[in-house]
């Protein structure tokens, strides 16, 4: 049963306990098998090896900005232009073949920029095993935002243009980085729904931070989860304070329930 009507304006929020149980209504609705047909996560799931989905989920967060079909389709095109194998093309790729990824645009991340990111990840799984071992090694026991900021340091080792650090938020200079907080999500989250992947075993879904967007924002402020207006990474602290007394265990659930409470019902 949902416990209070949505079009209730924001003065007539029930109490916690109502709230978080039309939360986990809410993320119980959104976060099923049909959410993928329509997001950006349907692009790792199109892969079956461990470092593809990791390659592709993290080449496809960093482009996930606009319109959620417009991403999809950019999404394809790169999958396309790396072969299909993203794993296979970033470690065995010759300098030709990655200089000809400069032709891939989506919207500000164009030229330079796809080029680099595939070196980087190079770098990254010949020196360091991948992206888990790198986060695990930073990671605190109650959040993973100092270990992105870490990453982002290791990222950005070789040789690159200023312009392409944009594309890769830092959660320590007040980004909320959205896209890499859903990346995590779509990587360490673990249910029996099959939309996450739950592939990074060494970190908890208890560490994870809400990707806050537009939709998630206005949503948290309505139900008064939120207080702060701007969506950095103070917000982010504020919602996941919120959402860890909800379920301390996968508060990030509830992005299910925000994003769809404000994307798909126009909250």
């Amino acid at each position: 049963m949902i416990p209070f009507n949505p079009t209730r304006s924001a003065k007539e929020i029930p109490d916690a306990s109502e709230l978080r149980d039309f939360l986990d209504f809410k993320a119980d609705q959104f976060n099923n098998r049909s959410f993928i047909e329509a997001d950006p996560i349907q692009i790792p799931h199109r892969y079956q090896r461990r470092e593809d989905i990791e390659i592709s989920g993290f080449l496809t967060a960093t482009i996930a900005w606009g319109n959620r079909k417009g991403i999809i389709q950019s999404a394809e095109r790169m999958m396309e232009m790396l072969g299909g194998e993203p794993y296979a093309f970033v470690m065995e790729a010759s300098a030709a073949q990655i200089g000809r990824m400069s032709r891939f645009t989506h919207r500000t991340f164009q030229g330079p920029d796809l080029p680099f990111f595939i070196k980087s990840i190079k770098n990254i799984y010949k020196k360091h095993g991948g992206f888990e071992p790198l986060l695990a090694q930073y990671s605190t026991e109650h959040e993973l935002q100092r270990a992105l900021h870490e990453l982002r340091k290791v990222f950005f080792e070789p040789t690159h243009l200023p312009r392409t650090e944009k594309h890769f938020s830092d959660p320590l200079n007040q980004s909320a980085a959205k896209r890499l907080n859903m990346w995590l999500r779509w990587m360490i989250r673990r249910d029996n729904k099959g939309v996450d992947f739950g592939l990074w075993k060494s970190l908890r879904p208890a560490q994870l931070s809400c990707p806050l967007d537009v939709h998630s924002g206005n949503v948290a402020r309505k139900l008064g989860l939120l207080i702060r207006p701007q969506n950095d990474a103070r917000a982010v602290a504020e919602l996941d304070m919120a959402l860890r007394r909800f379920d301390p265990v996968d508060p990030v659930k509830y992005d299910f329930a925000l994003f769809g409470l404000g994307a798909v019902e126009k909250f």
